[in-house]
């Protein structure tokens, strides 16, 4: 049972969780109608791909899941550890997808199918260095866990069961910051097109310099007394 998590991790968790939204609903609008932020319908295309003997479709499926999964290798040799902790090189991390979507944008504005690649280990790298620093219970780049778990607190609840309502709530800010940045993605990319991917890049990298910010002020006052 989740017990407690800082403030840095709520407000973190929002705006990554917020920066997949919007990548993905770009990816899905752009001219590749691609999802990049999760694994689980580009495989079951690749599925059929593989069936039909369809090779480009193959190759195209492939490359987005290889890049994906590269994207949480290179997470994980970056953080290193699984447990949450103010000081890991969580902004490193997060500068370096900013760098990835900032990449995946040139190329999506020039309708190169690898912009969906490197959108792709974005996510991929987002989504392990989310769920490293809390252990099993976060990711932001998909919802189907969430939405599982909040179903089934649900249904707990209605028997009179103990919830985790931390978790309960941490899954249900998850999911309301997928949507919002959907929705923003999306006003983004009818103005923008394959331009709109610059802002989640943007914001990725604020999002690295505030944590920074935010480690380097906590190691410098370390017995400040404030929230984690």
């Amino acid at each position: 049972m989740l017990k407690k998590l800082g403030h840095w991790a709520w407000i973190g968790g929002a705006a990554l969780a917020g920066i997949a939204g919007m990548v993905n609903a770009i990816g899905f609008l752009s001219y590749s109608h691609q999802a990049v932020t999760h694994l689980t319908g580009t495989t079951s295309l690749l599925s059929i791909a593989l069936f039909e003997l369809n090779g480009p479709a193959v190759l195209h499926l492939g490359c987005v899941l290889f890049a994906f999964f590269a994207g949480a290798i290179l997470s994980g040799f970056l953080i290193q550890r699984q447990t949450l902790k103010l000081g890991r090189r969580y902004g490193a991390t997060l500068a370096i997808e900013g760098l990835l979507l900032g990449i995946a944008a040139v190329l999506m504005q020039r309708h190169f199918e690898a912009g969906s690649y490197f959108a792709s280990a974005a996510c991929g790298l987002q989504n392990a260095m989310a769920s490293t620093y809390s252990g099993t219970i976060l990711r932001t780049t998909h919802l189907t866990g969430m939405i599982t778990d909040i179903g089934s607190s649900i249904g707990h609840l209605l028997r009179g069961l103990e919830v985790d309502h931390l978790r309960l709530r941490l899954c249900l800010l998850v999911f309301v910051g997928f949507t919002i940045g959907g929705v923003a993605g999306t006003a983004l990319f009818r103005v923008h097109e394959s331009n709109a991917l610059y802002y989640p890049a943007a914001l990725t990298l604020l999002v690295a310099i505030a944590y920074t910010s935010y480690a380097h002020y906590r190691h410098i006052h370390p017995n400040k007394d404030i929230n984690e």
